[in-house]
């Protein structure tokens, strides 16, 4: 009987895609707010003072950038010389300890100095030495321009976690950035603080090269290399010149690709803040920009055409127009041959001052131990003081533990739950209820019922209330029991269920959003809970509206709480909260929030610690988004709520 009940589909209402209705209405009206508030940009001081703020509003949601006044200790560890050109294998510390490995390309005809190119790696795993990078960065040389490209971190030279008994350290492609960038989120920190640091190191190691006029850098990179490029083109000024390439576009045509991202391109509360990736290309104006583009994208191109055609006129404020461009190629996501013809010839206009036909035969790709920067292949076998973003996560955890500790725990405490109220509570509009029931049956003397009820506007909670066929003429206690898929794993808890109504309690199995019963539908054919999957998806996207799953859940138990007390036959005085493993931690934010209405609440097998989470260097990253409530141990962990409770 409860094997059939796991199965059940709520049939009163169409539940199944209210999350991503939710989200994706919440985000076009956020699009919306966008696009008018840049049409509002009428000269080229408003159009300096929306650079500015998104620039700040960016950082501040990132967690601003580490310090560079740290010495890049460069070396050149070898020398690969080419027709017409070497190689120089560089490695820089962008931090102490966090090494970049690096290909320095210079033509032999370069003998003073002039215009030089960053490139950045997209998702590649093999970084810098990714064939078609490899051939983008001959076509910039032939062009005459010094070029620097860069492992990124998790890529190439610089694998953070090596498994030697095995070639892939993780089963992903590039699975680091993922790994250590979730860990960043409780910290208020965001992983794109660590790409732009390396860049703006990197813009450095340049201008200090003899061969190297500082005024006179582009960048340019594709995809995920596109992303830290348009990062730069927000952040780093000493940029003159940017070539994005496949991943400018806007985020209402990437809302409905239904494709997720890594951490480092999840900018949190930006598209609440009105950003979309005009921003990223004004943020240039009046320097030259050629957005590239392929026509089978995963980027949407008519995203990428539309943001374009909307910020000519950024451009033609300052009198030149003709400074945005926009260059296509029919293929899949990648950049192609035609795309890094395109760009050494604008490159070579804008930095070395003449328009150039690069010819792209012969180019060769690299491989093999003679063109590695370190002697193994990896950083972290040859520097044994090498860091990687885990150990910048742990000092940054150790400063907020001392700075909570540091404060008195009546200030803290409150600082606590009005920071949980805002996060959790406060941005949400309240309505009715609105319940639902529907009986479905009887089992072991108890009768099962479902019952919806609106959490908030647009999303219902749901859950299975169990009670005694003959329940007395008293009111009853009830538990709220939270456990991971909800109504789904009945059986596994049938003894606990029938336990609690033996004892004389009515028990509400409760599903928050997005879990059992209120599971989604796949939006892109990838598992519910993996890397990338729908509820990655819209997790990622809640994030960019400065909310987040988490803090959806958490809201839904206040709400669950609510309803049992609307519901006959119960006690509410006597109403508690069981919640079991990670999904616990759902409970214990919103706990506090219930304030002089609190009920008891019992979690088995719980999460020790946020913290303890973050400094593990090795964990099982399945579904962990969904627990990541960002920015909450600049405030509280999981023992103070603890300790708060008793």
């Amino acid at each position: 009987m409860l094997q059939d009940w796991e199965q059940f589909r709520i049939g009163i209402h169409d539940v199944k895609d209210q999350l991503r209705d939710h989200v994706y209405n919440h985000s076009l009206k956020a699009f919306a707010a966008g696009d008018q508030a840049r049409d509002a940009v009428a000269n080229t001081e408003q159009l300096e003072a929306r650079r500015l703020q998104m620039r700040e509003l960016l950082l501040a949601g990132i967690g601003g950038l580490p310090p560079r006044d740290t010495p890049l200790r460069p070396v050149t560890t070898g020398i690969a010389k080419r027709d017409g050109y070497r190689i120089e294998k560089v490695i820089f510390q962008s931090m102490p300890g966090m090494y970049v490995t690096a290909h320095l390309y210079i033509s032999d005809d370069r003998v003073s100095p002039g215009g030089a190119v960053l490139f950045v790696c997209g998702h590649g795993p093999e970084g810098k030495l990714y064939p078609s990078y490899q051939h983008v960065c001959q076509c910039l040389v032939r062009a005459g321009l010094v070029v620097l490209a860069i492992d990124p971190m998790g890529q190439g030279e610089r694998l953070g976690y090596l498994d030697h008994g095995s070639d892939k350290p993780f089963a992903r492609r590039v699975a680091e950035h993922e790994h250590a960038g979730v860990q960043c989120w409780p910290l208020g920190d965001g992983l794109a603080r660590y790409f732009i640091h390396d860049i703006v190191r990197a813009v450095d190691y340049l201008s200090s090269r003899p061969e190297v006029d500082p005024a006179k850098i582009g960048m340019t990179g594709s995809s995920g290399g596109g992303t830290q490029t348009a990062l730069a083109m927000i952040c780093e000024p000493r940029i003159a010149v940017a070539a994005p390439g496949t991943f400018i576009m806007n985020r209402e045509s990437y809302l409905f690709a239904g494709q997720a991202q890594d951490a480092e391109q999840i900018w949190p509360n930006m598209s609440a803040c009105g950003f979309d990736h005009e921003d990223i290309l004004l943020a240039m104006a009046p320097r030259p920009v050629m957005v590239l583009a392929v026509t089978g994208d995963i980027f949407p191109i008519e995203g990428t055409r539309r943001t374009v055609e909307r910020s000519r006129r950024f451009w033609d404020m300052y009198g030149c127009g003709d400074c945005l461009l926009l260059a296509e190629d029919e293929s899949p996501h990648m950049y192609t041959l035609p795309l890094a013809q395109a760009a050494a010839s604008f490159f070579s206009l804008h930095l070395l001052g003449k328009p150039i036909e690069v010819n792209t035969e012969g180019l060769v790709t690299e491989e093999g131990s003679d063109v590695w920067c370190t002697a193994s292949g990896q950083i972290v076998d040859d520097y044994p003081d090498a860091r990687k973003v885990f150990h910048e996560n742990d000092c940054r955890l150790a400063q907020l533990e001392r700075d909570r500790e540091g404060l008195p725990e009546a200030e803290l405490q409150a600082k606590t739950i009005s920071w949980l109220g805002g996060r959790i509570r406060d941005p949400r509009p309240v309505c009715d209820l609105n319940p639902r029931h529907q009986r479905l049956g009887s089992w072991q003397g108890l009768t099962l019922q479902s019952s919806i009820w609106w959490s908030q506007p647009g999303v219902f909670g749901h859950g299975f209330l169990f009670a005694s066929d003959n329940p007395g003429p008293s009111n009853r206690p009830l538990t709220i029991a939270l456990w991971e898929d909800g109504t789904t794993r009945l059986q596994a808890h049938e003894d606990w269920i029938s336990g609690r109504c033996a004892a004389g309690e009515m028990v509400l199995v409760l599903d928050v959003v997005g879990s059992g019963a209120l599971a989604p539908n796949a939006i892109n054919g990838k598992p519910l809970r993996g890397v990338f999957g729908t509820l990655h998806k819209l997790n990622m996207d809640l994030l960019w509206l400065g909310d987040s799953l988490a803090a959806l859940r958490a809201y839904d138990v206040l709400r669950a709480v609510e309803f049992a007390r609307s519901l006959q036959g119960v006690d509410v005085a006597k109403i508690r909260l069981y919640a079991e493993g990670r999904f616990g931690v759902y409970a214990e934010w919103a706990h506090p929030l219930l304030g002089n209405d609190s009920v008891p609440l019992d979690i088995a097998q719980e999460w020790e610690s946020v913290a303890s989470w973050v400094r593990s260097e090795y964990y099982d990253n399945t579904g962990i988004g969904e627990y990541v409530l960002p920015g909450m141990l600049r405030h509280c962990d999981l023992p103070d709520l603890r300790g708060w409770r008793t």
